[in-house]
Protein backbone atom coordinates (compact mmCIF):
# COMPACT_ATOMS: atom_id res chain seq x y z
CA UNK A 1 0.00 0.00 0.00
CA UNK A 2 2.96 2.40 0.94
CA UNK A 3 4.35 1.82 -2.65
CA UNK A 4 1.23 2.82 -4.66
CA UNK A 5 0.94 5.43 -2.22
CA UNK A 6 4.55 6.75 -3.34
CA UNK A 7 3.91 5.79 -7.19
CA UNK A 8 0.69 8.30 -6.57
CA UNK A 9 2.51 11.44 -5.03
CA UNK A 10 5.28 10.92 -8.22
CA UNK A 11 2.50 10.59 -11.08
CA UNK A 12 3.46 13.69 -12.92
CA UNK A 13 0.14 15.87 -13.29
CA UNK A 14 -1.20 16.65 -16.72
CA UNK A 15 -0.18 20.03 -17.99
CA UNK A 16 -3.25 22.20 -19.33
CA UNK A 17 -3.53 21.93 -22.95
CA UNK A 18 -3.08 25.01 -25.38
CA UNK A 19 -2.06 25.99 -28.60
CA UNK A 20 0.84 27.72 -28.94
CA UNK A 21 0.11 30.88 -32.16
CA UNK A 22 2.70 34.20 -32.70
CA UNK A 23 4.88 33.58 -29.86
CA UNK A 24 1.90 33.13 -27.37
CA UNK A 25 0.42 30.30 -25.66
CA UNK A 26 -3.85 30.73 -25.93
CA UNK A 27 -6.64 27.74 -25.70
CA UNK A 28 -8.14 29.40 -28.51
CA UNK A 29 -11.65 30.94 -29.83
CA UNK A 30 -13.50 27.95 -30.46
CA UNK A 31 -16.65 26.93 -28.52
CA UNK A 32 -15.52 23.28 -29.35
CA UNK A 33 -12.46 21.01 -27.52
CA UNK A 34 -11.88 17.26 -27.22
CA UNK A 35 -11.47 14.85 -24.40
CA UNK A 36 -8.41 13.83 -23.06
CA UNK A 37 -8.45 9.92 -21.47
CA UNK A 38 -6.06 8.24 -20.25
CA UNK A 39 -5.11 4.96 -21.89
CA UNK A 40 -4.43 2.73 -19.15
CA UNK A 41 -7.55 3.51 -16.99
CA UNK A 42 -10.28 5.48 -19.76
CA UNK A 43 -10.25 7.88 -17.28
CA UNK A 44 -10.36 11.78 -18.91
CA UNK A 45 -6.98 13.41 -17.67
CA UNK A 46 -7.54 16.84 -20.05
CA UNK A 47 -9.30 18.67 -22.98
CA UNK A 48 -7.68 19.40 -26.11
CA UNK A 49 -8.99 23.38 -27.35
CA UNK A 50 -10.10 23.46 -30.69
CA UNK A 51 -8.59 26.05 -33.55
CA UNK A 52 -11.50 28.52 -34.61
CA UNK A 53 -10.86 29.76 -38.08
CA UNK A 54 -10.01 32.74 -36.50
CA UNK A 55 -7.16 31.02 -34.57
CA UNK A 56 -6.12 29.05 -37.70
CA UNK A 57 -5.62 32.77 -39.60
CA UNK A 58 -3.97 34.37 -36.74
CA UNK A 59 -1.16 31.09 -37.41
CA UNK A 60 -0.95 31.98 -40.75
CA UNK A 61 -0.16 35.11 -40.46
CA UNK A 62 1.83 35.01 -38.19
CA UNK A 63 4.25 31.69 -40.16
CA UNK A 64 4.16 34.66 -43.01
CA UNK A 65 5.88 37.08 -40.92
CA UNK A 66 8.11 34.31 -38.75
CA UNK A 67 9.38 33.36 -42.44
CA UNK A 68 10.23 37.21 -43.54
CA UNK A 69 12.04 37.09 -39.65
CA UNK A 70 13.67 33.34 -40.24
CA UNK A 71 15.23 32.64 -43.50
CA UNK A 72 16.97 35.88 -42.68
CA UNK A 73 18.91 34.38 -39.98
CA UNK A 74 22.04 32.75 -40.49
CA UNK A 75 22.33 29.06 -40.94
CA UNK A 76 24.83 29.18 -37.89
CA UNK A 77 22.77 31.00 -35.44
CA UNK A 78 19.21 28.74 -36.65
CA UNK A 79 21.72 25.47 -35.78
CA UNK A 80 22.31 27.49 -32.55
CA UNK A 81 18.74 28.14 -31.57
CA UNK A 82 18.26 24.20 -32.66
CA UNK A 83 20.97 22.99 -30.45
CA UNK A 84 19.96 25.02 -27.67
CA UNK A 85 16.07 23.22 -27.76
CA UNK A 86 17.66 19.77 -27.89
CA UNK A 87 19.36 20.37 -24.81
CA UNK A 88 16.01 21.81 -23.08
CA UNK A 89 14.23 18.57 -24.43
CA UNK A 90 17.01 16.28 -22.98
CA UNK A 91 17.00 18.16 -19.52
CA UNK A 92 12.93 17.65 -19.39
CA UNK A 93 13.18 14.32 -20.66
CA UNK A 94 11.86 12.39 -17.78
CA UNK A 95 8.70 14.72 -17.37
CA UNK A 96 8.34 14.45 -20.94
CA UNK A 97 8.18 10.65 -20.90
CA UNK A 98 6.22 11.02 -18.44
CA UNK A 99 3.36 12.72 -19.91
CA UNK A 100 3.72 10.75 -22.95
CA UNK A 101 3.23 7.62 -20.93
CA UNK A 102 -0.35 9.07 -19.44
CA UNK A 103 -1.85 9.92 -22.66
CA UNK A 104 -0.53 8.25 -25.26
CA UNK A 105 -0.28 4.14 -23.46
CA UNK A 106 2.82 3.21 -24.44
CA UNK A 107 5.32 1.99 -21.70
CA UNK A 108 7.61 4.52 -19.95
CA UNK A 109 10.60 3.08 -21.67
CA UNK A 110 9.55 3.98 -24.92
CA UNK A 111 8.44 7.43 -24.06
CA UNK A 112 11.77 7.79 -22.84
CA UNK A 113 13.30 6.57 -26.09
CA UNK A 114 11.08 8.87 -28.10
CA UNK A 115 12.05 12.12 -26.09
CA UNK A 116 15.45 11.61 -26.35
CA UNK A 117 15.91 10.52 -30.29
CA UNK A 118 13.58 13.87 -30.47
CA UNK A 119 16.88 15.87 -29.09
CA UNK A 120 19.67 13.62 -31.40
CA UNK A 121 17.01 14.04 -34.71
CA UNK A 122 17.35 18.50 -33.81
CA UNK A 123 21.13 17.43 -33.49
CA UNK A 124 20.93 15.80 -36.54
CA UNK A 125 19.01 18.31 -38.53
CA UNK A 126 20.16 21.40 -37.13
CA UNK A 127 23.47 20.75 -38.68
CA UNK A 128 22.35 19.58 -41.86
CA UNK A 129 21.43 22.95 -41.93
CA UNK A 130 24.53 24.57 -41.71
CA UNK A 131 25.53 22.50 -44.30
CA UNK A 132 22.88 23.40 -47.03
CA UNK A 133 26.00 23.72 -50.00
CA UNK A 134 24.95 24.89 -53.25
CA UNK A 135 26.21 24.04 -56.92
CA UNK A 136 29.16 26.22 -59.30
CA UNK A 137 27.98 24.64 -62.49
CA UNK A 138 30.86 25.22 -65.34
CA UNK A 139 29.42 27.99 -67.54
CA UNK A 140 29.86 27.83 -71.21
CA UNK A 141 31.43 31.46 -71.24
CA UNK A 142 34.75 31.81 -69.43
CA UNK A 143 33.83 35.55 -67.73
CA UNK A 144 30.40 34.12 -66.73
CA UNK A 145 29.68 32.65 -63.27
CA UNK A 146 26.57 29.81 -62.74
CA UNK A 147 25.64 29.35 -59.67
CA UNK A 148 23.09 27.36 -57.53
CA UNK A 149 22.01 28.24 -54.23
CA UNK A 150 19.17 26.52 -52.27
CA UNK A 151 16.81 29.19 -50.73
CA UNK A 152 13.65 28.65 -47.94
CA UNK A 153 10.29 27.58 -49.68
CA UNK A 154 8.29 29.46 -47.20
CA UNK A 155 5.69 28.58 -44.44
CA UNK A 156 4.68 24.66 -44.23
CA UNK A 157 2.13 23.10 -42.22
CA UNK A 158 2.19 20.14 -40.99
CA UNK A 159 -0.13 17.08 -39.75
CA UNK A 160 1.13 14.49 -36.72
CA UNK A 161 -0.52 11.26 -35.66
CA UNK A 162 -1.13 10.26 -32.09
CA UNK A 163 1.12 6.93 -32.09
CA UNK A 164 4.25 9.28 -31.74
CA UNK A 165 3.23 12.33 -30.76
CA UNK A 166 6.88 13.92 -30.64
CA UNK A 167 8.54 11.38 -32.87
CA UNK A 168 6.78 12.39 -36.07
CA UNK A 169 6.53 16.26 -35.39
CA UNK A 170 9.76 16.78 -34.08
CA UNK A 171 11.10 15.77 -38.02
CA UNK A 172 8.61 18.24 -39.59
CA UNK A 173 9.57 21.02 -37.40
CA UNK A 174 13.47 20.13 -36.99
CA UNK A 175 13.76 19.98 -41.40
CA UNK A 176 11.75 22.89 -41.17
CA UNK A 177 13.31 25.14 -39.21
CA UNK A 178 16.86 23.90 -40.71
CA UNK A 179 16.13 25.04 -44.11
CA UNK A 180 15.42 28.57 -42.94
CA UNK A 181 10.97 27.97 -43.07
CA UNK A 182 8.66 28.79 -40.62
CA UNK A 183 5.94 25.98 -39.80
CA UNK A 184 2.01 25.24 -38.78
CA UNK A 185 1.51 22.07 -36.50
CA UNK A 186 -1.56 20.70 -36.51
CA UNK A 187 -0.66 18.58 -33.25
CA UNK A 188 -2.89 15.21 -32.58
CA UNK A 189 -5.82 15.82 -30.40
CA UNK A 190 -5.67 12.06 -28.14
CA UNK A 191 -1.82 12.98 -27.42
CA UNK A 192 -1.46 16.44 -26.93
CA UNK A 193 1.00 17.97 -24.13
CA UNK A 194 4.10 15.90 -25.60
CA UNK A 195 3.51 17.64 -29.15
CA UNK A 196 3.25 20.72 -26.85
CA UNK A 197 6.18 20.23 -24.48
CA UNK A 198 8.14 19.46 -27.90
CA UNK A 199 6.79 22.85 -29.01
CA UNK A 200 7.80 24.70 -25.67
CA UNK A 201 11.34 23.69 -25.88
CA UNK A 202 11.30 25.34 -29.53
CA UNK A 203 9.82 28.69 -27.88
CA UNK A 204 11.73 28.31 -24.91
CA UNK A 205 15.11 28.02 -27.00
CA UNK A 206 14.63 31.74 -28.48
CA UNK A 207 13.26 31.57 -31.82
CA UNK A 208 11.18 34.48 -33.07
CA UNK A 209 7.41 34.46 -32.49
CA UNK A 210 5.40 33.10 -35.39
CA UNK A 211 8.37 30.97 -36.63
CA UNK A 212 6.88 27.60 -35.03
CA UNK A 213 3.21 27.35 -34.29
CA UNK A 214 1.26 24.45 -32.85
CA UNK A 215 -2.94 23.94 -33.22
CA UNK A 216 -5.17 21.42 -32.75
CA UNK A 217 -9.10 21.02 -34.11
CA UNK A 218 -11.19 18.90 -36.37
CA UNK A 219 -8.47 16.89 -38.33
CA UNK A 220 -10.33 17.45 -41.90
CA UNK A 221 -11.53 20.77 -41.30
CA UNK A 222 -7.77 22.83 -40.80
CA UNK A 223 -5.93 20.32 -43.14
CA UNK A 224 -8.92 21.46 -45.33
CA UNK A 225 -8.45 25.50 -44.72
CA UNK A 226 -4.52 25.43 -44.42
CA UNK A 227 -3.32 23.13 -47.49
CA UNK A 228 -5.46 24.91 -49.52
CA UNK A 229 -4.39 28.43 -48.48
CA UNK A 230 -1.69 30.48 -50.40
CA UNK A 231 0.57 31.50 -47.42
CA UNK A 232 0.96 27.79 -47.17
CA UNK A 233 4.53 26.72 -49.65
CA UNK A 234 4.65 23.24 -48.77
CA UNK A 235 2.77 20.22 -46.68
CA UNK A 236 4.01 17.54 -44.45
CA UNK A 237 1.12 14.90 -43.71
CA UNK A 238 1.88 11.80 -41.62
CA UNK A 239 -1.54 9.82 -41.09
CA UNK A 240 -3.95 7.39 -42.60
CA UNK A 241 -4.32 5.91 -45.86
CA UNK A 242 -8.12 7.35 -46.56
CA UNK A 243 -7.03 10.87 -45.50
CA UNK A 244 -4.12 10.79 -47.84
CA UNK A 245 -5.82 9.91 -50.61
CA UNK A 246 -8.57 12.60 -50.37
CA UNK A 247 -8.06 14.93 -53.19
CA UNK A 248 -6.81 18.25 -52.32
CA UNK A 249 -6.18 21.23 -54.57
CA UNK A 250 -2.40 22.58 -54.81
CA UNK A 251 -2.11 25.74 -53.03
CA UNK A 252 -2.69 28.68 -55.80
CA UNK A 253 0.94 29.68 -56.57
CA UNK A 254 2.11 33.17 -55.34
Amino acid sequence: MKNREQALQTQPVYPQIKMFIAGEWTEGRADRSEEILNPATGQPIGETPYASRVDLDRALAAAAEGFEIWRKVSAFDRYRMMRKAADLIRSRAADIASIMTLEQGKPLSESSAETLLAADIIDWLAEEGRRAYGRIVPARFGNVAQLVTKEPVGPVAAFTPWNFPINQAVRKISASLAAGCSIIVKGPEETPASCMELVRSFADAGLPAGVVNLVFGVPSEVSDYLIRHPIIRKVSFTGSTVVGKHPQPLPAPI
